[in-house]
């Protein structure tokens, strides 16, 4: 199969590149900065197909449930009565040139975790996810591993993730990633651009 004919049928998320995560910040996770000129030319070559998404931390330790309501205690400092919800806010550059309509929140690590994104992937006919940002091991992955049990082939821009831990990061890329190669491809930006490049254009994502 030529690489650009998996690309009838896709779109690009950019994941958790907030300023929560590339400012100094208890979450911060520096090589998000080293990725962003990459995330941008994905973004800017796929203007109608990206969507950004933006990881929301509760109001405070007790609107957190279940497992998440420790997870919070140990984190209380990032809840949203300590800190400014403008943190929550895309990275400048990428805030410059995102849509309001093509953003949406999401309350845990995978991008599936916000109820209706599926759905509106699904009516555009979307079949193929294009991910960037971060962190690699965590939110990433995590979004990797959901969208392949719903039928997504995924493919990872090998060089516009990024994470605050480099060994999760090349375990992912070099280990655990490259086991379902039916299922996940491994391309770098430029080789995401060509193929885009020679694939049918397609419209804007709608709200789903």
């Amino acid at each position: 199969m030529k690489i650009e004919t998996i690309f009838d049928g896709y779109c690009h998320v950019v994941i958790d590149m907030q300023r929560l995560f590339a400012e100094e910040t208890a979450w911060h996770a520096p090589a998000m900065r080293d990725i962003l000129e990459n995330v941008i030319a994905l973004s800017r070559r796929m203007p109608s197909e990206t969507l950004f998404a933006r990881f929301i931390v509760p109001a405070s330790v007790d609107n957190a449930s279940g497992c998440w309501k420790p997870y919070y205690e140990r984190w209380s400092m990032l809840t949203g009565d300590h800190h400014d919800p403008a943190l929550h806010d895309l990275m400048g550059p990428l805030r410059a040139i995102a849509p309001a309509e093509q953003i949406f929140d999401k309350p845990g690590y995978s991008i599936f975790s916000n109820e209706t994104l599926h759905s509106r992937l699904q009516k555009n006919g979307v079949r193929t996810i294009i991910v960037s940002g971060a962190e690699t091991d965590v939110c990433v992955y995590s979004s990797v591993l959901q969208a392949i049990d719903l039928g997504y082939l995924v493919v990872i821009a090998t060089d516009a993730v990024a994470s605050s831990d480099g060994a999760a990061h090349r375990a992912v890329i070099d280990q655990l990633a490259p086991r379902m190669p039916e299922q996940i491809l491994l391309l770098s930006t430029e080789e995401i651009l060509s193929a885009v490049d020679a694939a049918p254009a397609r419209g804007t994502l709608t709200k789903g």
